[in-house]
Protein backbone atom coordinates (compact mmCIF):
# COMPACT_ATOMS: atom_id res chain seq x y z
CA UNK A 1 0.00 0.00 0.00
CA UNK A 2 1.14 3.03 -0.94
CA UNK A 3 0.78 6.08 1.47
CA UNK A 4 1.26 9.59 0.04
CA UNK A 5 0.83 13.13 1.54
CA UNK A 6 0.75 15.77 -1.04
CA UNK A 7 -0.04 16.39 -4.90
CA UNK A 8 4.08 16.36 -5.72
CA UNK A 9 4.54 13.38 -3.62
CA UNK A 10 1.27 11.38 -5.37
CA UNK A 11 3.64 12.40 -8.71
CA UNK A 12 6.07 10.89 -7.35
CA UNK A 13 4.50 7.68 -6.12
CA UNK A 14 2.77 7.31 -9.23
CA UNK A 15 5.57 7.08 -11.31
CA UNK A 16 6.96 3.89 -8.81
CA UNK A 17 3.79 2.15 -8.94
CA UNK A 18 4.50 1.86 -12.58
CA UNK A 19 7.59 1.08 -12.74
CA UNK A 20 6.88 -2.21 -10.35
CA UNK A 21 3.77 -2.77 -12.30
CA UNK A 22 5.97 -2.70 -15.73
CA UNK A 23 8.37 -5.39 -13.95
CA UNK A 24 5.83 -7.13 -12.10
CA UNK A 25 2.08 -7.27 -12.88
CA UNK A 26 1.22 -10.09 -10.29
CA UNK A 27 2.04 -7.52 -7.74
CA UNK A 28 -1.34 -5.59 -6.27
CA UNK A 29 -1.40 -2.42 -5.19
CA UNK A 30 -3.42 0.05 -3.08
CA UNK A 31 -2.82 3.96 -2.51
CA UNK A 32 -4.07 6.33 -0.25
CA UNK A 33 -3.95 9.80 -1.06
CA UNK A 34 -3.90 11.99 2.34
CA UNK A 35 -4.30 15.16 0.34
CA UNK A 36 -6.60 15.86 -2.40
CA UNK A 37 -8.34 13.51 -4.53
CA UNK A 38 -5.64 11.40 -6.17
CA UNK A 39 -5.93 12.57 -9.69
CA UNK A 40 -2.37 11.35 -10.63
CA UNK A 41 -3.67 7.74 -9.82
CA UNK A 42 -7.13 7.86 -12.16
CA UNK A 43 -6.28 6.52 -14.83
CA UNK A 44 -5.07 3.45 -13.79
CA UNK A 45 -7.28 3.34 -11.03
CA UNK A 46 -9.66 3.20 -14.34
CA UNK A 47 -7.61 0.56 -16.00
CA UNK A 48 -8.26 -1.58 -13.08
CA UNK A 49 -5.27 -2.70 -11.54
CA UNK A 50 -4.80 0.09 -8.78
CA UNK A 51 -7.21 0.42 -6.15
CA UNK A 52 -7.22 3.77 -4.28
CA UNK A 53 -8.94 4.04 -0.85
CA UNK A 54 -9.89 6.43 1.44
CA UNK A 55 -11.77 9.73 1.56
CA UNK A 56 -10.96 12.39 -1.01
CA UNK A 57 -9.50 14.90 1.39
CA UNK A 58 -9.66 18.32 0.95
CA UNK A 59 -7.67 21.00 3.12
CA UNK A 60 -8.10 24.95 2.89
CA UNK A 61 -4.19 24.64 3.32
CA UNK A 62 -3.48 22.25 0.38
CA UNK A 63 -1.73 20.00 2.85
CA UNK A 64 0.59 23.25 4.37
CA UNK A 65 -0.94 23.26 7.82
CA UNK A 66 2.65 22.66 8.77
CA UNK A 67 3.90 26.32 7.79
CA UNK A 68 1.18 28.42 9.47
CA UNK A 69 -0.82 28.67 12.38
CA UNK A 70 -3.78 29.70 10.63
CA UNK A 71 -3.52 26.85 8.38
CA UNK A 72 -3.32 24.40 10.72
CA UNK A 73 -6.56 26.34 12.23
CA UNK A 74 -8.46 26.23 8.69
CA UNK A 75 -7.80 22.54 8.49
CA UNK A 76 -9.04 21.72 11.27
CA UNK A 77 -12.03 23.31 11.00
CA UNK A 78 -12.51 21.16 7.88
CA UNK A 79 -12.53 18.34 9.37
CA UNK A 80 -8.33 17.38 10.00
CA UNK A 81 -8.23 15.24 12.78
CA UNK A 82 -11.65 13.05 11.41
CA UNK A 83 -9.81 12.47 8.11
CA UNK A 84 -6.75 11.40 9.58
CA UNK A 85 -8.69 9.13 11.79
CA UNK A 86 -10.28 7.42 8.57
CA UNK A 87 -6.86 7.49 7.04
CA UNK A 88 -5.20 5.35 9.84
CA UNK A 89 -8.22 3.27 10.09
CA UNK A 90 -7.40 1.92 6.43
CA UNK A 91 -3.58 1.76 7.04
CA UNK A 92 -3.94 0.02 10.36
CA UNK A 93 -6.33 -2.83 8.52
CA UNK A 94 -3.82 -2.46 5.43
CA UNK A 95 -1.17 -3.69 8.04
CA UNK A 96 -3.02 -6.39 9.50
CA UNK A 97 -4.09 -8.17 6.18
CA UNK A 98 -0.51 -8.06 5.67
CA UNK A 99 0.58 -5.50 3.01
CA UNK A 100 3.88 -4.06 3.42
CA UNK A 101 3.65 0.03 3.40
CA UNK A 102 5.42 1.78 1.00
CA UNK A 103 5.52 5.78 2.82
CA UNK A 104 5.99 8.58 0.37
CA UNK A 105 6.38 12.15 2.07
CA UNK A 106 7.71 13.60 5.61
CA UNK A 107 7.22 12.45 9.01
CA UNK A 108 3.52 11.79 8.91
CA UNK A 109 3.79 9.11 6.02
CA UNK A 110 6.93 7.45 7.94
CA UNK A 111 4.77 8.34 11.28
CA UNK A 112 2.07 6.33 10.62
CA UNK A 113 4.03 3.33 8.33
CA UNK A 114 5.74 2.78 11.79
CA UNK A 115 2.81 3.08 14.05
CA UNK A 116 0.77 0.41 11.56
CA UNK A 117 3.60 -2.11 12.90
CA UNK A 118 3.76 -3.24 8.94
CA UNK A 119 7.24 -3.72 7.47
CA UNK A 120 7.28 -0.46 5.40
CA UNK A 121 9.84 1.35 2.64
CA UNK A 122 9.68 5.37 2.85
CA UNK A 123 10.43 7.63 0.33
CA UNK A 124 11.30 11.15 1.22
CA UNK A 125 10.58 13.44 -1.20
CA UNK A 126 10.42 16.75 0.30
CA UNK A 127 14.03 17.05 2.61
CA UNK A 128 17.60 17.87 0.84
CA UNK A 129 20.26 18.68 2.57
CA UNK A 130 21.29 21.40 -0.01
CA UNK A 131 18.93 23.68 1.38
CA UNK A 132 21.38 24.45 4.44
CA UNK A 133 24.76 23.07 2.97
CA UNK A 134 24.93 25.96 0.25
CA UNK A 135 23.60 29.66 0.54
CA UNK A 136 24.44 32.01 3.38
CA UNK A 137 24.09 29.82 6.15
CA UNK A 138 23.11 32.83 8.39
CA UNK A 139 19.58 31.43 10.18
CA UNK A 140 19.09 29.84 13.34
CA UNK A 141 17.57 26.60 11.27
CA UNK A 142 20.72 26.61 9.03
CA UNK A 143 22.74 26.06 12.30
CA UNK A 144 20.41 23.08 13.11
CA UNK A 145 20.67 21.46 10.56
CA UNK A 146 24.72 21.76 10.26
CA UNK A 147 24.64 20.72 13.55
CA UNK A 148 22.90 17.63 13.23
CA UNK A 149 24.17 17.33 9.78
CA UNK A 150 21.25 16.61 8.08
CA UNK A 151 18.09 18.45 7.33
CA UNK A 152 15.86 15.50 8.78
CA UNK A 153 15.23 15.46 12.25
CA UNK A 154 15.95 12.55 15.44
CA UNK A 155 12.72 12.13 15.94
CA UNK A 156 12.36 11.09 11.87
CA UNK A 157 15.57 9.11 11.60
CA UNK A 158 14.91 7.10 14.57
CA UNK A 159 11.85 5.71 12.54
CA UNK A 160 13.74 5.32 9.51
CA UNK A 161 15.97 2.77 11.49
CA UNK A 162 13.51 0.72 12.79
CA UNK A 163 13.84 -2.86 12.37
CA UNK A 164 10.92 -2.93 10.12
CA UNK A 165 11.63 -0.13 7.55
CA UNK A 166 13.59 -2.31 4.94
CA UNK A 167 14.62 0.34 2.65
CA UNK A 168 14.98 4.55 2.72
CA UNK A 169 15.37 6.80 -0.46
CA UNK A 170 16.05 10.07 -0.33
CA UNK A 171 16.44 12.73 -3.14
CA UNK A 172 20.33 13.26 -3.72
CA UNK A 173 23.46 11.96 -2.67
CA UNK A 174 24.31 14.78 0.01
CA UNK A 175 21.13 13.82 2.08
CA UNK A 176 21.19 10.12 2.18
CA UNK A 177 25.09 10.96 3.27
CA UNK A 178 23.72 12.97 5.91
CA UNK A 179 21.79 10.48 7.01
CA UNK A 180 24.22 7.36 6.90
CA UNK A 181 26.18 9.40 9.37
CA UNK A 182 23.00 8.78 11.94
CA UNK A 183 23.05 5.59 11.35
CA UNK A 184 20.24 5.15 8.47
CA UNK A 185 20.79 2.77 5.17
CA UNK A 186 19.61 5.67 3.07
CA UNK A 187 19.96 5.19 -0.54
CA UNK A 188 20.26 7.90 -3.25
CA UNK A 189 18.96 5.71 -6.56
CA UNK A 190 18.04 8.95 -9.17
CA UNK A 191 14.87 11.41 -8.75
CA UNK A 192 11.66 9.97 -9.67
CA UNK A 193 10.01 13.71 -10.55
CA UNK A 194 12.34 13.87 -13.71
CA UNK A 195 10.25 10.36 -15.09
CA UNK A 196 7.57 10.44 -17.48
CA UNK A 197 8.53 14.33 -19.31
CA UNK A 198 8.39 13.67 -23.05
CA UNK A 199 11.16 15.12 -25.33
CA UNK A 200 8.77 16.60 -27.56
CA UNK A 201 10.50 19.63 -30.24
CA UNK A 202 8.65 23.39 -30.38
CA UNK A 203 6.31 23.15 -33.19
CA UNK A 204 7.29 25.72 -36.34
CA UNK A 205 4.89 27.82 -35.05
CA UNK A 206 6.51 29.23 -32.30
CA UNK A 207 9.93 29.02 -33.29
CA UNK A 208 10.16 33.01 -33.93
CA UNK A 209 8.75 33.79 -30.36
CA UNK A 210 10.49 33.80 -27.26
CA UNK A 211 9.06 31.14 -25.30
CA UNK A 212 7.96 30.79 -21.97
CA UNK A 213 6.26 28.26 -19.40
CA UNK A 214 4.15 29.84 -16.92
CA UNK A 215 3.31 27.43 -13.98
CA UNK A 216 0.98 28.74 -11.54
CA UNK A 217 0.52 25.44 -9.09
CA UNK A 218 -3.06 23.78 -8.84
CA UNK A 219 -3.82 24.58 -5.42
CA UNK A 220 -7.18 26.82 -5.64
CA UNK A 221 -7.27 29.25 -5.37
CA UNK A 222 -3.88 30.63 -4.98
CA UNK A 223 -2.95 29.34 -8.70
CA UNK A 224 -5.27 32.01 -9.67
CA UNK A 225 -3.77 34.70 -8.21
CA UNK A 226 -0.50 33.22 -8.82
CA UNK A 227 -1.55 33.92 -12.54
CA UNK A 228 -2.67 37.17 -12.24
CA UNK A 229 0.96 38.32 -10.81
CA UNK A 230 2.90 36.35 -13.12
CA UNK A 231 1.14 37.47 -16.23
CA UNK A 232 0.86 41.51 -14.91
CA UNK A 233 4.84 40.56 -14.60
CA UNK A 234 5.28 39.04 -17.58
CA UNK A 235 4.11 42.26 -19.50
CA UNK A 236 6.38 44.73 -17.95
CA UNK A 237 9.18 42.54 -19.97
CA UNK A 238 10.95 44.80 -23.13
CA UNK A 239 11.90 42.35 -25.53
CA UNK A 240 11.50 43.26 -29.50
CA UNK A 241 10.84 40.00 -30.46
CA UNK A 242 7.31 38.09 -30.02
CA UNK A 243 6.54 36.56 -27.19
CA UNK A 244 4.56 33.03 -25.93
CA UNK A 245 3.83 31.93 -22.92
CA UNK A 246 2.60 28.26 -22.74
CA UNK A 247 0.30 28.15 -19.58
CA UNK A 248 -0.32 24.02 -18.63
CA UNK A 249 -3.30 24.06 -16.18
CA UNK A 250 -3.93 21.05 -14.54
CA UNK A 251 -7.19 21.27 -14.92
CA UNK A 252 -9.82 21.99 -17.26
CA UNK A 253 -12.56 23.65 -14.00
CA UNK A 254 -10.02 26.52 -14.10
CA UNK A 255 -10.81 27.77 -17.64
CA UNK A 256 -13.63 29.82 -16.64
CA UNK A 257 -11.52 31.66 -13.91
CA UNK A 258 -8.71 31.89 -15.95
CA UNK A 259 -10.37 33.59 -18.79
CA UNK A 260 -12.11 36.46 -16.45
CA UNK A 261 -8.53 37.59 -15.71
CA UNK A 262 -7.34 37.27 -19.33
CA UNK A 263 -10.06 39.52 -20.06
CA UNK A 264 -9.95 41.99 -17.10
CA UNK A 265 -6.25 42.27 -18.39
CA UNK A 266 -6.69 43.34 -21.78
CA UNK A 267 -6.48 40.15 -23.69
CA UNK A 268 -8.21 39.16 -26.62
CA UNK A 269 -9.44 35.44 -27.62
CA UNK A 270 -8.67 34.24 -30.89
CA UNK A 271 -11.42 31.92 -31.35
CA UNK A 272 -8.68 29.11 -32.60
CA UNK A 273 -7.12 26.48 -31.36
CA UNK A 274 -4.45 24.07 -31.92
CA UNK A 275 -5.86 20.35 -30.97
CA UNK A 276 -2.97 17.99 -32.22
CA UNK A 277 -0.25 19.75 -29.96
CA UNK A 278 -2.52 20.28 -26.58
CA UNK A 279 -3.35 23.90 -26.94
CA UNK A 280 -7.07 24.69 -26.01
CA UNK A 281 -7.15 28.67 -26.36
CA UNK A 282 -4.89 31.12 -27.56
CA UNK A 283 -5.16 34.77 -26.49
CA UNK A 284 -3.61 37.93 -27.41
CA UNK A 285 -2.33 41.49 -27.10
CA UNK A 286 -0.35 42.83 -29.36
CA UNK A 287 2.62 40.44 -29.70
CA UNK A 288 2.41 38.83 -26.76
CA UNK A 289 0.49 35.47 -27.03
CA UNK A 290 -1.01 33.58 -24.18
CA UNK A 291 -1.70 29.40 -24.84
CA UNK A 292 -3.86 27.40 -22.80
CA UNK A 293 -3.81 23.71 -22.35
CA UNK A 294 -4.70 20.81 -19.63
CA UNK A 295 -2.76 18.26 -18.38
CA UNK A 296 -0.09 19.20 -20.99
CA UNK A 297 2.98 20.24 -18.78
CA UNK A 298 4.96 16.68 -19.98
CA UNK A 299 4.32 17.37 -23.40
CA UNK A 300 5.07 21.41 -23.11
CA UNK A 301 7.83 21.67 -20.84
CA UNK A 302 11.27 21.73 -23.21
CA UNK A 303 9.61 24.16 -25.62
CA UNK A 304 10.18 26.46 -22.79
CA UNK A 305 13.30 28.83 -22.68
CA UNK A 306 12.92 29.87 -19.17
CA UNK A 307 10.30 29.05 -16.38
CA UNK A 308 8.01 32.14 -14.73
CA UNK A 309 6.68 29.99 -12.18
CA UNK A 310 5.08 29.63 -8.38
CA UNK A 311 4.46 26.04 -8.28
CA UNK A 312 6.17 23.08 -6.02
CA UNK A 313 7.12 19.75 -8.08
CA UNK A 314 6.47 21.60 -11.58
CA UNK A 315 8.95 24.09 -10.99
CA UNK A 316 11.50 21.51 -10.21
CA UNK A 317 11.22 18.91 -13.07
CA UNK A 318 10.94 22.45 -15.23
CA UNK A 319 15.01 23.02 -13.63
CA UNK A 320 15.89 19.51 -14.14
CA UNK A 321 15.23 19.93 -18.08
CA UNK A 322 18.02 22.39 -17.71
CA UNK A 323 15.28 25.37 -17.86
CA UNK A 324 16.16 28.41 -15.62
CA UNK A 325 12.72 29.78 -13.74
CA UNK A 326 11.97 33.04 -12.03
CA UNK A 327 9.61 33.25 -8.84
CA UNK A 328 7.19 35.76 -7.83
CA UNK A 329 5.81 34.83 -4.61
CA UNK A 330 2.49 35.66 -3.32
CA UNK A 331 0.62 35.03 0.50
CA UNK A 332 0.35 31.15 0.22
CA UNK A 333 -0.57 28.74 1.90
CA UNK A 334 2.01 26.67 -0.59
CA UNK A 335 4.15 28.98 -2.13
CA UNK A 336 5.00 32.00 -0.32
CA UNK A 337 8.51 33.94 0.11
CA UNK A 338 9.73 31.13 2.50
CA UNK A 339 8.96 28.78 0.10
CA UNK A 340 10.32 30.24 -2.47
CA UNK A 341 13.25 30.90 -1.20
CA UNK A 342 13.95 26.97 0.13
CA UNK A 343 13.02 26.55 -3.50
CA UNK A 344 15.74 28.46 -4.57
CA UNK A 345 18.81 27.07 -2.53
CA UNK A 346 17.69 23.26 -2.71
CA UNK A 347 18.16 24.15 -7.03
CA UNK A 348 21.43 26.21 -6.71
CA UNK A 349 19.90 29.28 -7.45
CA UNK A 350 18.18 27.85 -10.59
CA UNK A 351 14.52 29.57 -9.73
CA UNK A 352 15.30 33.31 -8.54
CA UNK A 353 12.94 35.11 -6.48
CA UNK A 354 11.63 38.68 -7.07
CA UNK A 355 9.28 40.80 -4.95
CA UNK A 356 8.47 43.77 -7.79
CA UNK A 357 7.38 43.41 -11.20
CA UNK A 358 9.92 45.15 -12.72
CA UNK A 359 13.05 43.26 -10.97
CA UNK A 360 11.01 40.30 -12.37
CA UNK A 361 10.09 41.35 -15.63
CA UNK A 362 14.50 42.56 -15.64
CA UNK A 363 15.04 38.83 -14.60
CA UNK A 364 13.60 36.96 -17.10
CA UNK A 365 14.62 39.48 -19.37
CA UNK A 366 18.00 38.63 -18.77
CA UNK A 367 17.83 35.06 -18.97
CA UNK A 368 15.70 35.25 -22.93
CA UNK A 369 19.11 37.74 -23.75
CA UNK A 370 21.60 35.33 -22.76
CA UNK A 371 21.60 31.87 -23.81
CA UNK A 372 25.63 31.25 -22.24
CA UNK A 373 23.93 32.54 -18.77
CA UNK A 374 20.50 30.16 -19.33
CA UNK A 375 22.58 27.49 -19.95
CA UNK A 376 25.01 27.98 -17.00
CA UNK A 377 22.00 28.24 -14.69
CA UNK A 378 19.54 26.05 -15.77
CA UNK A 379 22.82 23.01 -16.03
CA UNK A 380 23.06 23.35 -12.09
CA UNK A 381 19.48 23.12 -11.24
CA UNK A 382 19.64 20.16 -13.64
CA UNK A 383 22.74 18.80 -11.83
CA UNK A 384 20.65 19.05 -8.58
CA UNK A 385 17.68 17.35 -9.66
CA UNK A 386 19.70 14.78 -11.05
CA UNK A 387 18.75 12.17 -14.27
CA UNK A 388 15.81 10.12 -14.57
CA UNK A 389 14.96 6.84 -14.27
CA UNK A 390 14.48 6.96 -10.66
CA UNK A 391 11.38 5.54 -10.49
CA UNK A 392 12.65 2.16 -11.85
CA UNK A 393 15.68 2.02 -9.53
CA UNK A 394 13.36 2.71 -6.81
CA UNK A 395 10.77 -0.03 -8.16
CA UNK A 396 13.93 -2.47 -8.39
CA UNK A 397 15.22 -2.16 -5.09
CA UNK A 398 11.94 -2.62 -3.88
CA UNK A 399 11.34 -6.00 -5.61
CA UNK A 400 14.73 -6.84 -4.47
CA UNK A 401 13.78 -5.95 -1.03
CA UNK A 402 10.62 -8.06 -1.03
CA UNK A 403 11.98 -11.21 -2.63
CA UNK A 404 14.35 -11.45 0.76
CA UNK A 405 11.21 -11.20 2.67
CA UNK A 406 9.78 -14.33 0.51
Amino acid sequence: MFLCNGHGEDTIACRVIEALHEINQDISHEVLPMVGDGKAFSKHVKDGWLVKIGPSTFLPSGGFSNQSFSGLVADLKAGLLGSLWSQWTLINRSAREGRIIVAVGDLLPLLLAWASGANYFFIGTPKSDYTWASGPRSSLSDFYHRLKGTEWDPWEYLLMRSRRCKMVVVRDKITARGLRQHGVKALSPGNPMMDGIEKTECPHAFEKHRRLILLCGSRLPEAYQNFEKLLLGVQFIQISSPMAVFVPLSSSSMSKKIEMILIDLGFKPSYQSIDEIGISEIWKKNSLLILIGFNQFSSWANWGEVGVANAGTATEQLVGLGIPCVSFPGNGPQFNFNFAKRQSRLLGGAVAISNDYEIFAKQVGFLLNSAFDRERIGSRGSKRMGPKGGSQAIALSILNHLNQCL
